[in-house]
């Protein structure tokens, strides 16, 4: 194993072979804080890195953005007479034609 700098920190560099035979060794080690670089042919490959506390607590969040939304939409009763009723006015109006969905 030898030192590889990339991005303002520090990670240990281990080849293929050796992270297959360590494997398990390294994923206690990334738990721990350390950030370990796989090289293929002495190039780096991936890397293993602690997963991000943003992310971690993200997993278990609620969503967020369009997804929101869609998920509280799915709790109204009358939302398909009120898809119905944009429709139809959108049929109505003269700026531009409505979509035709066949």
């Amino acid at each position: 194993m030898s030192l590889w700098y990339s991005f303002g920190s520090m990670a240990q560099l281990v080849g293929v072979a050796e992270a297959k035979r360590r494997f398990s060794e390294l994923l206690d080690r990334v738990a721990s804080g350390e950030r370990i670089v796989i090289a293929r042919r002495g190039k780096p490959a991936v890397a293993l890195v602690p997963p991000d506390e943003r992310l971690a607590r993200r997993s278990g969040a609620a969503p967020t953005g369009f997804a929101a939304i869609a998920g509280a939409l799915a709790d109204v009763d009358e939302l398909a007479e009120i898809v119905d009723e944009v429709y139809a006015d959108r049929r109505k109006a003269k700026d531009r034609p409505a979509p035709t969905f066949d």
